[in-house]
């Protein structure tokens, strides 16, 4: 099964990211696994500097900004 992780402390940014990424799912029909990670030494030691992150099977497709929902849509294709 395909693991969306949204990484972030839960701010308001990190709670979007990972609303879009439940639409998205939703809209794609895709089997998903959603992670959220907000412990701030897991993010760190991923190399992230910039949240809100949002990563596709340990793939990281977007940081410190809000992908919209066909992005996603996009990311979840390829992957």
């Amino acid at each position: 099964m395909m693991k969306i992780e949204i990484l972030g402390p839960g701010c308001p940014k990190c709670k979007k990211v990972a609303e879009l990424a439940e639409q998205a799912v939703k809209e794609s029909g895709v089997e998903v696994e959603i992670i959220k990670i907000t412990d701030i030494n897991e993010i760190m030691n991923r190399g992230l500097m910039f949240t809100p992150a949002l990563a596709i099977d340990g793939e990281v497709k977007s940081t410190g900004r809000i992908p919209n929902i066909e992005e996603i849509k996009k990311w979840l294709k390829k992957s």
